[in-house]
């Protein structure tokens, strides 16, 4: 355990005394919090492994889940990647600084457990004025995952990384909320055509202006614990609460009354159960012996992704023993930032979706439950 230093620091004038001392930390091979526009990240010197070494020991993270590689500009792009391929230079000059990574080539410098021994590289340009200072102030490339512990909801706020890593990393850069709130877009550039491995703040439509071929697949790119994955964020499990949680399908509206049998049954076992609903639905249930937590307005996408990851921790710490949630609208999720609520969603419940009028209902949440309950021992 480390004593956890605590910067707070103005989001877009940050103290140039709290950089410094950041920016020196990471030199020194410790590990730092700060503030992007995405969420926030744990970062570490890029070009050391055993600095690396630590953001997996800190956060508990598999090795086999590769971490993204953040500069301070476009130009930098060479000290990290190799044999670039010709959209780079356009997508960087269109999307970057922003919620764009780029999985490139690896250059020799760079730690090979940054991409779990692959030979690819996961690369973005960060917008937040409080990440462009501290690379800046560094001169170094920054490996930086999400500041929780491996398989949370991602940290939004400096108060989400200190409840999940305080006594676990050396410095936080307190600069407030994060303004996105969800991770960077994923795109895979080794592969032809290129991939959308991570749907996130970059929307497919705006990619294929400069990748017509771009591969977006229909379902959420999953792969096991097992394997090296080209990109974070695509293991089944991922951006999950402690509560067991469940999809409910099914248009909002068509179920009231099958979802309240069902939360009323649960009630009758004994099983406290929280609600993660858009605000238009929250009347609905209120006659319910349950928590309610909003995911905000059902039109308003950027607002439940701003949201989403506190939402979900809120709806943790309630004492229930299951999150029914419902997920985005598919009209509401093409191709934009509901598409990386969709797949946020998805992930947090580990794909697991019921329909209120299955007869199997029940016993699939009983099923979770159990299941969850036997996990913790």
């Amino acid at each position: 355990m480390v004593a956890t230093q605590v910067y707070q620091v103005d989001p877009y004038q940050p103290d140039p005394a709290a950089i410094t001392a950041a920016a020196q930390a990471l030199a020194a091979g410790r590990l730092v919090a700060f503030p992007t526009e995405t969420v926030y990240g744990l970062g570490a010197n890029a070009l050391d492994p055993a600095a690396v070494a630590r953001i997996f020991a800190a956060k508990q993270r598999h090795f086999t889940d590769p971490l993204i590689v953040h500069l301070a500009s476009a130009a930098q792009i060479t000290q990290v990647a190799t044999a670039l391929p010709p959209e780079v230079a356009a997508l960087a000059a269109r999307f970057w600084p922003g919620p764009l990574t780029l999985v490139l080539r690896r250059g020799p410098h760079v730690a090979p457990n940054v991409s779990a021994g692959r030979e690819s590289v996961a690369v973005r340009v960060p917008a937040h004025p409080v990440a462009h200072a501290l690379l800046l102030a560094c001169g170094l490339p920054i490996a930086a995952p999400s500041a929780n512990l491996f398989s949370r909801p991602s940290p939004t706020t400096a108060r989400h990384v200190l409840d999940d890593l305080a006594g676990r990393v050396d410095l936080v850069l307190d600069g407030g909320a994060t303004t996105i709130g969800l991770e960077s877009t994923v795109v895979d550039l080794t592969q032809t055509p290129p991939v959308l491995l991570r749907p996130g703040g970059v929307g497919v439509a705006a990619l294929r202006t400069l990748l017509p071929d771009l591969r977006a697949p229909s379902t959420p790119v999953v792969v096991t614990d097992t394997e090296a994955a080209s990109s974070p964020g695509t293991l089944l499990k991922h951006y999950a609460p402690r509560t067991p949680m469940i999809l409910l399908h099914g248009a909002a509206g068509d179920d009231d009354q099958l979802v309240h049998m069902l939360v009323r049954t649960l009630y009758t076992r004994g099983l406290r159960v929280g609600l993660l609903l858009p605000d238009e639905e929250i009347a609905h249930y209120a006659d319910l012996r349950a928590e309610l937590v909003s995911l905000g307005p059902a039109q308003d996408m950027a607002a439940i992704g701003r949201f989403l990851f506190a939402r979900l921790r809120e709806a943790d710490s309630l004492g229930v023993d299951v999150i029914l949630a419902r997920p985005v609208a598919e009209q509401a999720a093409e191709g934009g930032i509901g598409l990386a609520i969709r797949d946020r969603l998805f992930r947090a419940a580990e794909g697991c979706a019921i329909d209120a009028a299955d007869p199997a209902a029940l016993e699939i949440v009983l099923r979770v439950v159990r299941r969850r309950r036997i996990e913790r021992g």
